[in-house]
Order: C-alpha cells, then structure tokens, then sequence
C-alpha cells in the first residue's frame, strides 16, 4: 500500500510542479489581452474591462492541455431591464435545446439610454415593434473595435512583432478567437459579450442546498444570469463563471478534490482524448463529474487520500460513459456526452482499464497513448454501471458506494452510508438477474 501511494503521489508532484509555470504563462498572456480591451474599452465605454480574471487563471493553471480560455467581455447595461423571451424551436442552433436558456433580449421602451445605444449598433424589428439586442451585431462591433485596438496598440509600440495571431478573427463564430503569446507557446482566447442580469439563485430539485460545498457557496455562484451568443439572432445562457466559481469554493475545502482533477486531467490530454474527430473527453466533462463527486462524497474522509479521491471522480464517469449521459451539475435535464456509442464504449474500456491497473497509465509518455484493445471488462461491474437511468434512482451515495467497493477503494466507517449501501445492494440482486 505503501509503495502504491508513493506512485500516485510522484505522479501529483510533477503535475502540481507545472501549475506555477502554467499560471505565469496565463498572466503574460492575459497582460496583453486586457491592453487591447483597455482601447476597445476607450473607443466604446459600454465594453467593459473585466480585472478580476482569477477564475480563468485558476483553472487554466488546472488544464493539462491547451485548451481554449473562454473570456467574457461585459456589455455596461441593466440587464435587469431587459425581457428575457425563449427563442421558438426552429430559430434554436443546433446542439441547444428551446427552454434551456437559448432565447431573444428584448430591449425596454423606446427613448431609454439602452434603446439609443442599440440602434447604432442594429437591432432586430418584430411584431407590436418591439427591438432585441442583436448578438450578430454586438459580435461585429466588438470585433471592429478589436482589430482598431490591434492596429493602435503596435502603433504605440504596446505590442510586440508576434505577441498575437488575429487570424482566427475571420471565422463565422459565436465568439473571436485571438493567439496570444506567452513564453514559448501561444494561448487561444474566446473572446464573448455577455450581457449580466440578476436572478434567483437555483434551487436544486430533490437535492440539498451546499450539500458537500461550503455553505452559500451556490447561492454565490449562480445569484447572476449570464447571456452570451448562440447565433447572429439567438442569445443563450452560460454557466462558464457559475461552474469555476464552484469549482474555486471546492479548493476551500479540506481534501484532495482537485488533486483528483488535476490527476485525471492529465489522463484524459495524454491516453483518453479525441480519436479520428470523434470528440473526446474535455477538461468541461471532468470539471462536471468534479461537482457531482463533490455533493454525492461530502464527507471530508472521503478525500483523504489521493488514490480514493480519484476513484470517487472516476466511477462516476464510469457510470456516465456506460449509460451515455453526463447530466450538468446546475442543469440536470440537459446531457453534456453526445458522442457516437461506438466511441463512449472504446473510451469506457479505457477508463476501466485505468481503474483495474492504474500503474500501466501513472507514467509521462509521449506519442500513442496506452493500449486498452485486449482489455475484458469485469462483467459484474458492467452489470453494474449499465442499471437503468431514466428514474435517476441509481445517481446517489449508496450506489457510488456500491461501485468503490468494486475497485476495492471502499473506506468509510459511517453507519448510515454502510446500512443504506447494504438495502441498494439487496436491490440490485434483485435486478441484475432481470437485465440478463
């Protein structure tokens, strides 16, 4: 045991060695990307510059890859006073779904400070005449404002030959992509307006308040409403700050939770990624079954060391590789795996495989990741993963419980998670046979 701990812990510390080093490539680059909005900020007062980017640095210094940082850009305006008005299923784009937050800013009543703003940007006329911010038309905007801000930057000499790549500013998306320099490699920024309005904070349906997080530490998260583009006329809502606030309340904790992550996250860049433009496991996925682990292990015992952390992330994406679904942490109705079947299947036999051996995969390799092609997975185990999930009766403590005890990692002394473990168990007896 003693010996197997020290695997896992060397892995950590060349992972955790990088952080640092991550992080001041994060800052240099951010420097360079706050100049430029600093002048689109001049040229327009109602972009905002946002400071405050702790969370975007914190979890970049997380992410074992290179993955994109999404960066949103404030739109100065009460969003308050905006009516929020669901987009109709055949305006929706593609990949979101009407009723979970795709949908038209109506702006108030001609003759406001908004209302005046918006028409020398374009809005969009309906029926009774009533105007919405036009998404399109902000993106548009900002970018004209971004390529004016580049050119008056290397005028002044604030910008270096190479500090940037505006290349990526020509694509038809719903954001603008820069490359910014920082050291020796180059960060991908999305850059996104998002218009802010205040809200209730969610009330989980069926499940307790903060459970496993320190306490208001959702209220906090989600007492805002965020609104970034979907399509030139639709706007949707983002959980991006929501879930990094979540995140960031979890490193207040006394536990290895982001250990956990930072460990897997590393698996994923190097033996569970894209294979033949089939998608793949993204930091995203591992940052949502970080904030289900959370809530359904709130016991601090259970992060008490950095094997058995691990295995709390890892059978929970055991469970939704096998049944196809990974529900958002705030937004459970919607799932976040939309794969093809033959894919999440070759993936899951990886992560089994990982979760069987783990030593085959706790090394730094470069090129093909590790071989999962001879593995068998453990039938009682599939049996176990591939319960029903329409009733969501198998997304709870005591069936996560159930399946570390499978791997062995099971360690906890209280009675009541042991006694409810036990009456799931009976049950699953009882349904296993059934399923065959």
């Amino acid at each position: 045991m003693a010996a197997s701990a020290s695997h896992w812990r060397s892995y950590l510390e060349v992972l955790v060695s990088r952080k640092r080093q991550r992080l001041e490539h994060f800052q240099q680059a951010e420097d360079i990307l706050l100049t430029l909005l600093e002048v689109v900020h001049a040229t327009e007062p109602r972009f905002l510059v946002d400071y405050a980017r702790n969370l975007e640095a914190f979890e970049f210094a997380l992410c074992a890859s290179e993955d994109v940082v999404t960066m949103e850009v404030p739109l100065r305006i009460d969003g308050d006073a905006l009516r929020v008005l669901v987009c109709q299923p055949e305006d929706t784009p593609a990949g979101h779904h009407p009723g979970l937050g795709t949908c038209y800013l109506e702006v108030p009543s001609p003759g406001t400070d908004l209302e005046d703003w918006t028409s020398t940007m374009g809005v969009m006329e309906q029926g009774g005449g009533a105007a919405y911010l036009v998404p399109g038309k902000i993106l548009q905007h900002l970018k004209e404002l971004l390529v004016l801000a580049i050119v008056r930057c290397q005028h002044r000499f604030l910008l270096q030959p190479g500090d940037l790549t505006a290349e990526y500013l020509q694509e038809d998306a719903m954001e603008l992509s820069l490359l910014i320099r920082s050291g020796w490699k180059s960060i991908r920024f999305d850059i996104v307006p998002v218009v802010r309005r205040q809200q209730e904070p969610l009330r989980l349906k069926g499940r307790q308040s903060d459970r496993g997080f320190p306490q208001g530490s959702l209220r906090k998260a989600t007492e805002e409403a965020h609104f970034v583009p979907a399509s030139p006329l639709c706007w949707r809502s983002s959980t991006h700050l929501p879930v990094l606030k979540l995140l960031q309340a979890v490193d207040m904790l006394k536990g290895l939770h982001l250990d956990s992550l930072l460990l897997l996250d590393q698996l994923r860049s190097q033996d569970w990624g894209e294979e033949a433009g089939k998608g793949g496991l993204t930091f995203n996925h591992l940052k949502m079954m970080l904030l289900w682990s959370t809530e359904l292990f709130p016991s601090p015992e259970d992060w008490q060391d950095l094997e058995g952390s691990v295995y709390r992330l890892l059978v929970i994406l055991l469970r939704c590789l096998a049944t196809r679904r990974l529900p958002h942490f705030l937004h459970p109705e919607e799932n976040l795996l939309q794969g093809e079947a033959p894919y999440l299947a070759l993936l899951y036999r990886k992560v089994e495989s990982f979760a069987r051996y783990p030593r085959r995969f706790l090394r730094f390799h470069f090129g093909l990741p590790v071989c999962a092609d001879g593995w068998q997975a453990d039938p009682s185990t599939q049996a176990l993963l591939q319960l029903p999930a329409e009733d969501g009766s198998y997304w709870d403590t005591a069936y996560f419980d159930v399946l570390l005890s499978q791997f062995q990692v099971y360690q906890i002394q209280d009675g009541v998670r042991r006694s409810a473990m036990s009456q799931l168990l009976s049950k699953i007896r009882r349904e296993i046979p059934q399923q065959s």
